[in-house]
């Protein structure tokens, strides 16, 4: 859990830190759009760039947004053998065995979608890495203002996936403490076959689920104490307000959008 992104804050102060959190959320929504729109390698190439200069304006090192994509490296994986194996094409395979054939669509293919994997999992990762857990909150809970019209709990479900963002690395560490400590008893987590490794994760298991439970009980009880009673009449230290930085990449994001749609209408398809 020691790799895992997701959740993770970097502090430092750049462009990218100071943009709206609600407008990063959007601009998350919509490079998702332009990627899953994107039918060429034009189309990527461009989301590649708007992911170039998002990493270049926040100052977060490169290897540590490339770690995010050490997390999904097996669904990566899976994907390319798959679509190499499996996807025929015309002509002649370049290699071909029993029900598997090599031919020069799946390669082509193949790398479309690890490559668009690869952009959407390290732009995700950038929203955490730029965006404070209670900014991110604010941000969703104000997008959806509206549906509490309909007496939805917009509140509690931006405060859970706080608490939920907050528990990441908090149980990352804990994980790893919990491992050290078992490893000193002399418990063996790499040798051995899947299911005895499987068996030697129980010690890790036990622990970190009562730790997470006693953690999840001390911050009920910490909320009650503070007379925490839901969003009735609540207020906002912070108020979340648009700066000169936001319509910049508002343009930026909705310029990658409609060339994506430009370049899938007059260039067509990957194949």
């Amino acid at each position: 859990m020691k790799e895992v992104s997701f959740g993770q804050y970097y502090p430092v102060s750049s462009f990218v830190h100071k943009v709206d959190p609600r407008l990063k959320i959007v601009c998350l929504i919509a490079y998702i759009v332009a990627i899953f729109l994107a039918k060429n390698f034009y189309g990527l190439a461009a989301c590649a760039f708007v992911l170039i200069l998002t990493v270049a304006f926040s100052r977060v090192p490169v290897l540590k947004v490339l770690k995010a994509v050490r997390g999904v490296i097996v669904l990566i994986l899976f994907t390319a053998a798959l679509n190499i194996f499996f996807y025929r094409g015309e002509g002649e395979p370049y290699f071909r065995w029993t029900v598997f054939a090599v031919y020069r669509e799946g390669l082509i293919f193949s790398a479309f979608l690890v490559t668009r994997l690869v952009l959407l999992v390290t732009f995700s990762s950038m929203l955490t890495y730029t965006t404070t857990p209670v900014s991110l909150c604010d941000g969703l809970e104000s997008l959806l203002t509206p549906l509490k019209w309909i007496r939805f709990p917009v509140h509690a479900l931006a405060l859970i996936m706080s608490l939920a963002l907050r528990m990441i690395p908090i149980l990352s560490d804990e994980t790893e403490r919990i491992k050290s400590a078992q490893m000193a008893r002399g418990a063996d987590f790499e040798s051995g076959n899947i299911v005895k490794r499987i068996k030697a994760m129980i010690p890790i298991l036990i622990p970190l689920l009562i730790s997470a439970f006693r953690r999840a009980d001390e911050l009920g009880e910490a909320m009650e104490a503070r007379c925490y009673m839901g969003d009735k009449k609540r207020t906002k230290y912070k108020k979340l307000r648009f700066t000169w930085r936001d319509p910049i990449v508002f343009l930026l994001i909705g310029g990658l959008v409609a060339g994506v749609v430009l370049l899938r209408v007059y260039l067509g398809g990957v194949l």
